[in-house]
């Protein structure tokens, strides 16, 4: 949401910032074919204060995924999970993972896919 040149309570500048540094972060663990928690990528953004918990971090994940994904360079945001219980993306992956076309009827099989299409995009790099 965009109101008054804020993105959810941000201003576009910091916003923007900020999805370069998640990225930077989550291109590098792409790159080692890793995974980050989200409260382990929000403690590596320094441009917005999120909590792992926060509501705008789901749209702000899937601006960069969207964004990225146009670009063809997969939903990068794949490698970003929970750090404890599943440890998959949440909820809000998954959402935006089928607005971008992709069958999530297997959230396991979608998650694997993806996560092995991005490692495959970034180990070119």
């Amino acid at each position: 949401m965009i109101v008054d040149g804020f993105r959810h309570g941000f201003n576009d500048e910091a916003w923007e910032a900020a999805k370069g540094e998640a990225r930077a972060v989550m291109y590098k663990v792409a790159r080692r074919e890793a995974l980050i928690a989200y409260s382990d990528l929000v403690a590596r953004i320094g441009s917005i204060s999120l909590d792992a918990h926060d509501h705008r971090l789901d749209h702000f994940l899937g601006q960069i995924a969207t964004e990225d994904d146009d670009e063809g360079l997969g939903l990068t945001t794949v490698v970003v999970v929970h750090k404890t219980g599943d440890q998959m993306p949440g909820p809000g992956f998954f959402n935006m993972a089928e607005s971008q076309g992709r069958d999530i009827s297997d959230p396991v099989a979608c998650w694997m896919d993806e996560l092995k299409a991005v490692y495959r995009q970034w180990s070119k790099k």
